[in-house]
């Protein structure tokens, strides 16, 4: 809230450099910011009483939006990589898989290890879990169990995350 908008009948006022000017009227912060040639800038609302401050408002909407954008750029976001087993799968195989998922984890992404089943393999779901354990004992280094493997359907699935 800016200048007229402000409705509170005491305010907390900071001057322009800093300064605490003490709780007054909104009115008289208002003449004291139009003799500034400045705003009046509601900044804390839910203090008792509301802390104003004699600001330029365009200039503080600048700052504001070059912080913002600042600590966005420090964000990171985490995206899941799929690497997709199958139960026949060849030990040669589960180690280049495994090392792509390596990859995928150092860089700080999660994994989704997805083992397919197809036909008849779905006979054998009990000797596929002991593929996705070797897997994860291939980067047990480097990462860490999400969530443990589970059928979901005709495929059987585990998290993988960067070890903290």
């Amino acid at each position: 809230m800016i200048n007229e908008k402000i409705r509170d009948k005491e305010i907390r006022l900071i001057g322009q450099d800093g300064e605490q000017l003490g709780i007054m009227s909104a009115k008289e912060a208002m003449k004291l910011a139009r003799e500034a040639e400045l705003d009046l800038v509601k900044i804390a609302p839910t203090a008792k009483p509301p802390v104003c401050k004699i600001i330029d408002y365009g200039k503080y909407r600048y700052e504001m939006a070059r912080k913002e954008k600042e600590a966005k750029k420090k964000q990171r976001t985490t995206e899941v990589k799929e690497v997709r087993l199958s139960p026949n799968i060849d030990t040669n195989d589960l180690n280049t898989k495994a090392n792509q998922a390596r990859k995928f984890v150092s860089k700080g992404d999660k994994v989704k290890v997805t083992l397919r089943f197809r036909g008849r393999e779905m006979a054998h779901v009990n000797y596929s879990k002991q593929i996705l354990d070797s897997f994860y004992e291939k980067l047990e280094d480097v990462a860490v169990i999400d969530k443990a493997p589970k059928m979901e359907g005709r495929s059987m699935v585990m998290f993988l995350s960067q070890k903290r």
